[in-house]
């Protein structure tokens, strides 16, 4: 066994990521990527440029109406059906057209504008969506593979124990013991780095939703900085969502006011008859609001009571947004500190264990199934760690690509 070592060296070595022809991708590679083809971001922006069409019509005038019609036809007698015969009958032409008022045009414009601003916000919310999937899809890629690494590397110190337990039995310095214990052990490792191939082939799969092709190598995930609690409360996807719902309220409730004042309609007509002079006529309408009290006020007031639901509900999220920060953030600070503890009171002894097995097993006879015990230990205890820190990058990417970036584009 004096070899282990160097043989422990080259398959660490074998395990290293190939860098070469492999294809390789970042953190920020894959957010790109991904929101670069993000169905649902085109699917927004789509909604939103049909929005925006909408809001520039909401302020014109309504389309005018063109008439053109016969007055008094005689329908019975010697001159039924004769436009020219009854110097009452009257062939019209004639033009309307309902007059909305510059304040009110500009009520529908900005309640129309509003909700345009409220679906824009769509896009900025599915975008940043796919950017917290996709960094969750490559941080679970590249762990299970880190993960795989220490399962191997177990798997290959089950079968070298095993290999050097049937040498020394076939020596008759060994134990038969040894040798089942090691055959079962290597069983366990084999089965153990099946299951994680399996969780890697998944976690590649759910990546490769994101970024459309599979990725051979990732870079270790490197997240920028975690906002504030007040800059991810303000860019909380629901908060902001919520925020613009009461600009809307706001908005349809001024112009439900607006609409307190009825619309007029002028109308102007051209009439012909057959030897007797043309006539010319022309006439206002206005709406009577004689219920005003039971009709249009109501309609006012249904607006504001939605202005209260709105305000209400952007703060039960602005609350909940903040407990979700506060919660985010404690975890990733006991996770880092777990990180800690596990490195220097589980990983670190775990390691130095292997070394005094190592040592004994080449110079006073250790027995094998220590050593193999040992190396087992350390790995396990690399294992858990690893685990701690997975959970500690996928908490801070809730933290950092949580919340809505501006000026990220689709």
């Amino acid at each position: 066994m004096s070899n282990i070592p160097a043989r422990v060296a080259a398959l660490a070595i074998a395990l290293l990521p190939v860098v070469g022809d492999a294809a390789s991708m970042s953190l920020d590679q894959a957010l790109t990527r991904a929101v670069q083809r993000s169905a649902a971001a085109r699917a927004a922006r789509a909604e939103t440029a049909s929005a925006r069409q909408a809001a520039r019509a909401a302020g014109q005038l309504p389309d005018p109406a063109f008439s053109l019609g016969i007055d008094n036809l005689p329908v019975s007698g010697a001159d039924r059906f004769s436009t020219t015969a009854d110097s009452q009958t009257m062939k019209r032409i004639g033009i309307s057209q309902e007059w909305v008022s510059r304040d009110k045009r500009e009520a529908r414009r900005a309640a129309a504008d509003a909700a345009a601003d409220r679906q824009a916000a769509t896009t900025d919310i599915a975008v940043a969506d796919t950017r917290l999937q996709t960094a969750l899809a490559y941080i679970d890629a590249y762990y299970v593979g880190e993960a795989l690494r220490f399962a191997m590397l177990d798997e290959h110190h089950a079968d070298e124990a095993l290999a050097a337990a049937k040498a020394r039995l076939a020596s008759s310095r060994g134990d038969a013991q040894d040798v089942l214990a090691l055959t079962a052990a290597r069983g366990l490792a084999e089965d153990d780095s099946a299951d994680v191939r399996q969780a890697q082939a998944d976690a590649s799969v759910g990546l490769q939703r994101w970024v459309g092709e599979p990725v051979d190598v990732l870079e270790s995930p490197a997240m920028g900085q975690a906002p504030s609690e007040a800059a991810y409360v303000a860019a909380s996807p629901a908060v902001r969502s919520a925020r613009l719902e009461v600009d809307v309220a706001r908005r349809e409730a001024a112009l439900a006011a607006s609409e307190r004042r009825p619309d007029w309609s002028w109308q102007v007509s051209y009439g012909q008859r057959s030897g007797y002079p043309d006539m010319l006529s022309f006439g206002v309408s206005i709406p009577l609001p004689v219920a005003r009290a039971e009709r249009q006020d109501r309609q006012v007031a249904a607006r504001v009571a939605l202005i209260e639901t709105a305000e209400a509900r952007l703060e039960e999220a602005t609350r909940a947004a903040a407990a979700e920060y506060r919660a985010l953030d404690n975890d990733a600070q006991r996770l880092a500190r777990r990180i800690e503890r596990i490195r220097s009171a589980v990983v670190g002894p775990a390691r130095q264990r292997t070394e005094v097995a190592l040592a004994g097993y080449r110079s006073t006879g250790t027995p094998l199934a220590t050593l193999f015990e040992a190396r087992h230990a350390q790995v396990d205890a690399q294992r858990k760690l690893l685990a701690l820190q997975r959970d500690l990058a996928r908490t801070q990417a809730r933290l950092v690509y949580g919340p809505v970036i501006e000026g990220v584009q689709p």
